[in-house]
């Protein structure tokens, strides 16, 4: 059987050369690999580690019946993760919501985490049910960031959601002289709840140049009715009513019913409130541990 004439053509000892020459490129490539982890002394140098895992973000949300609650509270978390890529975010619910706060933390593992209320003031949740859900999970070492308001943030997207209303940025004298705002929160018994709410609203009073008034749908006064009428018996009937809740929900909507000129939309993904979240999470992991209270025993003289 006769050799091609390619076969005849080709130079005796090609394949040859070929072989040797894949053979001291992969030398070389290997070598290069081999040298890059030693260090001009002779020393072997470190692999680089890959950075740790940052604590667990769990973000505590209240809970509501209303499915757009839910839907607000999953943007807002979408929010924060592209604001901080690699941070664990977690969510659990007071009540009405799942996933429940403490299946959230069940289902942690061992580790740190900082708990973050998607809550506006201090309350009982705060002080009483979000601790004893943290008691349940003994594997976890976690603190508890405190609510997000009062804070400037907080004022910066009140102003923002009052704009896309239709608040004017730029009122003339007479409209300001004219103008007031409503702030409307869910309301709580406890008194520090109703010191937070007045903190924001002096924030917010600043921010615009006009009266805020709190107001509450429940369990504190005044009402949202309330506060309007006695905004307009100082003249300010060119009244808004901005939303001091987090996610849309009963109380809400029962607030902006009130209205007698605009209702903003309540506070919801914005990125002011991403930023804050992150801010809470960040301060609570710098800040120095509490010390266990110290138990003081009686003795007799």
């Amino acid at each position: 059987m006769t050799a091609s004439k390619h076969q005849r053509d080709e130079p005796t000892g090609t394949a040859h050369l070929d072989s040797t020459a894949q053979l001291m490129t992969r030398i070389t490539s290997q070598l290069g690999t081999q040298l890059s982890h030693v260090r001009l002394d002779g020393s072997r140098r470190t692999p680089p580690q890959a950075p740790p895992t940052p604590p667990a973000l769990v973000v505590v949300a209240h809970g509501s019946r209303d499915p757009r609650a839910l839907a607000t509270v999953h943007a807002l978390l979408d929010k924060v993760r592209e604001e901080r890529p690699g941070l664990p975010v977690h969510l659990g619910h007071v009540e009405l919501n799942e996933p429940l706060l403490t299946d959230t933390l069940a289902g942690l593992a061992p580790g740190r985490a900082v708990l973050a209320p998607l809550l506006l003031s201090r309350g009982y949740h705060v002080k009483q049910d979000i601790p004893a859900a943290l008691a349940t999970a003994p594997h976890l070492t976690a603190r508890v960031a405190p609510p997000l308001g009062p804070h400037p943030l907080l004022v910066e997207t009140l102003y923002a959601r009052l704009v896309e209303a239709g608040w004017d940025p730029r009122p003339d004298a007479r409209t300001r002289r004219t103008s007031g705002v409503v702030l409307a929160a869910a309301g709580s018994r406890d008194p520090d709840s109703a010191v937070d709410t007045a903190r924001t609203a002096a924030l917010l009073a600043n921010r615009l140049g006009v009266p805020v008034v709190p107001a509450y749908a429940s369990a504190a006064a005044p009402t949202v009715p309330a506060a309007l009428r006695a905004l307009a018996a100082r003249g300010r009937h060119r009244a808004a009513v901005a939303a001091y809740f987090t996610a849309p929900g009963r109380f809400a909507t029962q607030c902006a019913q009130a209205a007698p000129w605009i209702a903003a939309a309540p506070l919801g993904a914005h990125t002011a409130m991403a930023r804050l979240l992150l801010h809470r999470y960040d301060t609570t992991l710098a800040s120095p541990a509490r010390p266990a209270p110290v138990q003081r025993q009686l003795t007799s003289a």
